[in-house]
């Protein structure tokens, strides 16, 4: 197998961008204002500390749309997979039972934490 065209793709890949990356300092406006050398933080002037600690509630939250999009990483393949056509299902016939139950036991924890973290009082803001 050639990988000639694997490495022309990537020499014109890169001299693209560094042809780019000239042009931009070349040809780039160069007028320094203090407006231009503020820091951006999200449309809005800077004010204060950025080191100002962040409420709980904000990485309890993070930390919950991790385990419930893991959840899902989980759960999309198992139900693409176990409801595909006969000759593209990649679980086995003698498998598919335990996988299902594998999967319940899966989502049934999953729902026990959600409730848990609800009846804590994780969702609620204050």
């Amino acid at each position: 197998m050639s990988y000639h065209p694997v490495v022309v793709y990537v020499l014109v890949l890169l001299g693209f961008v560094v042809t780019n990356l000239i042009l931009a300092h070349i040809i780039g406006p160069k007028k320094k204002t203090p407006v231009k050398q503020m820091p951006y933080e999200s449309g809005m002037d800077p004010v204060g500390d950025a080191r100002q600690p962040f409420d709980v509630k904000f990485y309890l939250v993070a930390i919950l749309f991790l385990v419930f999009d893991v959840e899902l990483l989980f759960l999309y393949p198992w139900s693409v997979s176990a409801y595909a056509d006969t000759e593209t299902k990649i679980i086995p016939a003698e498998l598919s039972d335990t996988v299902y139950g594998v999967m319940v036991v899966f989502m049934t924890t999953l729902a026990i934490a959600f409730v848990y973290a609800w009846r804590k009082g994780v969702f609620r803001w204050r």
